[in-house]
């Protein structure tokens, strides 16, 4: 038997078929083949259509049955993993009423800074532990204040993963940590968080019905069923925010340990037993998948726009033609890259600066001196440093950094980068063979309550320890680009 994942990208969805008994990954497929299109009518607005989400899924389940020749009723239950902070509209007959306002829209910024202000730091800070900021709360704020006629059509909101569950079930329902992760929840009651909604005059008539993770939340339908290639009654059992669901698939769970993802952007998701919050307007706090009132286990997310998305303009800008010889032009040059500083911070503002949007810049660039590698490796420090820098915030709010895991599929494949990361961090950085997608599926083989021991099994493809050696090096240069830094955003 088998389990399904789905991991609804931004980007692509991603689907992964896992054997039940043992956990071996048999097949992964990913569609589109180009990325799917973001829908941008004014400038920081960022859509998709919720329909092609689902397209793509049947399409890639089809696939995947294609490929592996197995039948339909050998899969048992389905995981989903979703883009965050998302917000999908849907009226009482489950038709979608406007385009998806996707993770990375920023119109709502000013509603959810008036909300903080308004409400109070101090309340914010202990009962959502969150600045409203651009959550999912504030984008539907913003549409009872500019489609008020749509807003008064709306029979429930949902995330994206709450979509796709809810077009292979029919059942209309979300989860706590997806409400935590949309800013409705009060980590004080453990509930709805009322205050803001009465704030946003949002009524709570609109929210799904809240079911539990590791769980038989809903089945698939015969519609679905005859939509997608699933057969009916396929269990669905999991459902998590892209990030918590990529702690899950590293086996991220207790206090100390800290998920890392250095794709197009960057994220450091570190566990605590502690709900309080000091920096929430750089930090945001959800719940864990594992989170539960006699166990609690808060995710806090710090996310870096100037990551990956850097090396790809690089390789793009001067014609390179892998990251494997990026790494190595990178390697053939001295720490420090003579002199060169980078500062990787030009996709947009930035939370982790007080959301101050400073752009991407060289310092002390020496045309008779530097070179391909020396800009390959400067590149690299530098959003290595920027992961530092976000590290030293995690830790001023009371994250205790033991161990990070990361997957073998971005910038940790670089040496570089995670020695620098690891020696300036003091933390073992273990480097895993993992994706959402397979995260989501083994999650699916839970069906009565979490069970810790199905993911600490896997163990690490490398290992990075911290050495002293690499700390004398990397601390001064590290200094040298944060004074660059602390000028600018000062």
């Amino acid at each position: 038997m088998y389990t399904i994942g789905y991991d609804i990208g931004s980007s692509s969805i991603k689907a992964s078929l896992v054997a039940s008994d043992s956990g071996e990954v048999i097949c992964i497929v990913k569609v589109p083949d180009t990325e799917m299109p973001i829908i941008s009518t004014q400038s920081n607005w960022a859509e998709q259509k919720p329909e092609d989400w689902w397209n793509y899924v049947c399409q890639a389940t089809q696939k995947i049955l294609q490929y592996t020749k197995i039948e339909s009723k050998e899969i048992t239950a389905i995981g989903i993993s979703y883009q965050m902070h998302g917000l999908v509209l849907v009226d009482e007959e489950g038709t979608v009423l406007r385009n998806a306002i996707i993770w990375c829209d920023s119109r709502a910024v000013s509603i959810g800074e008036s909300a903080y202000q308004n409400i109070g730091k101090k309340k914010c800070d202990s009962l959502l532990l969150n600045s409203p900021s651009n959550f999912t709360a504030s984008k539907l704020r913003w549409v009872k204040e500019n489609e008020p006629e749509l807003f008064d059509q709306i029979y429930k909101f949902m995330l994206p993963g709450d979509y796709i569950a809810f077009k292979l079930s029919g059942n209309m329902s979300t989860t706590a940590t997806g409400l935590s992760e949309g800013i409705f929840w009060n980590f004080k009651e453990e509930n709805i968080a009322q205050e803001l909604l009465n704030y946003y005059e949002i009524p709570t008539s609109i929210i799904p019905k809240i079911v539990q993770n590791f769980t038989v939340q809903s089945t698939v339908t015969n519609k679905a069923s005859a939509q997608c290639g699933l057969a009916t009654g396929t269990l669905i059992t999991y459902r998590a925010g892209d990030q918590p669901n990529n702690a899950l698939s590293l086996s991220v769970f207790e206090p100390g340990e800290i998920a890392a993802t250095a794709g197009t952007s960057g994220v450091l998701y570190a566990i605590t037993n502690q709900i309080s919050a000091k920096e929430t307007q750089r930090l945001n706090s959800f719940l864990h998948i594992n989170h539960t009132s006699k166990k609690r286990r808060i995710g806090k997310l710090l996310c870096i726009n100037g990551c990956g998305i850097a090396y790809r303009w690089l390789k793009e800008t001067l014609q390179i033609d892998s990251y494997q010889e990026m790494n190595t032009l990178a390697a053939l040059v001295p720490e420090g890259s003579a002199g060169l500083l980078f500062l990787p911070f030009g996709n947009g503002a930035e939370r982790i600066l007080y959301n101050q949007n400073i752009e991407a810049r060289f310092s002390n660039l020496n045309f008779n001196i530097h070179h391909k590698g020396h800009l390959c490796r400067a590149v690299l420090e530098g959003i290595a440093f920027s992961f530092v820098y976000g590290m030293e915030i995690m830790i001023a709010d009371g994250i205790d950094a033991k161990t990070i895991k990361a997957g073998n599929d971005n910038l940790f494949q670089s040496q570089i980068f995670s020695e620098i990361i690891s020696a300036l961090t003091c933390s073992t950085i273990e480097i895993m063979k993992t994706t959402g997608a397979v995260g989501a599926a083994k999650a699916a083989n839970l069906r009565n309550g979490f069970d810790i021991g199905l993911f600490r099994n896997e163990k690490p493809v490398q290992t990075v320890v911290p050495e002293k050696k690499h700390q004398n090096i990397y601390l001064p240069l590290y200094t040298n680009w944060k004074n660059e830094l602390e000028k600018l955003i000062q």
